[in-house]
């Protein structure tokens, strides 16, 4: 396994943005509908998962074993939100909220036929909105210089701030 050092960035949030949780028309126009796929199978989780992150040398779910990612996936405390446009599967969310009184935003993305038509504030908008349904003290995530170019930026856009910065070794497939 080859490994690259790269910076990692923690962000948070500590209240809820005041927004419209409904899209906005561009994206209700593009047919913009969240479902919840839980209970889900691990080859269909990890379909999404590649289809979102191979571009951007996601792999610790490849790398963890059927049982472990099944146990996650079965927990009723992590949830994954599928996007779908126009009756199509677009992308994915999954918010982990295991831990108490915090909601991780542990993966967010866009299918590669999906990104630049302006679903991705919209969908993150939809997500955050659903972290906070629970009332955490924060909801948070972390992104790193192998994500998408826009990822940070559109994370600092939707109200999360900067916690912390650390440089990390990364196991790139």
């Amino acid at each position: 396994m080859k490994t690259v050092l790269t910076k990692t960035t923690y962000l948070e949030m500590r209240a809820p943005r005041q927004t419209d949780s409904s899209p906005p028309a561009d994206a209700r126009s593009a047919g913009f509908r969240v479902e919840n796929w839980h209970p889900l199978e691990v080859a269909r989780y990890r379909w999404l998962y590649n289809l979102v992150g191979g571009d951007w040398n996601w792999g610790d779910r490849n790398r963890m074993a059927e049982h472990e990612l099944a146990a996650i996936l079965a927990d009723p405390l992590v949830e994954v939100h599928v996007l779908h446009v126009d009756g199509e599967p677009a992308g994915f969310a999954e918010l982990d909220r295991r831990q108490p009184n915090e909601v991780e935003l542990a993966y967010f993305g866009l299918f590669p036929a999906f990104i630049g038509r302006g679903l991705g504030k919209a969908f993150l908008e939809w997500t955050v909105n659903q972290a906070w349904t629970t009332t955490p003290d924060r909801v948070w995530l972390h992104t790193c210089d192998l994500d998408h170019p826009a990822a940070l930026n559109n994370y600092l856009r939707a109200g999360f701030e900067i916690f912390d910065e650390r440089m990390v070794e990364q196991v790139v497939d």
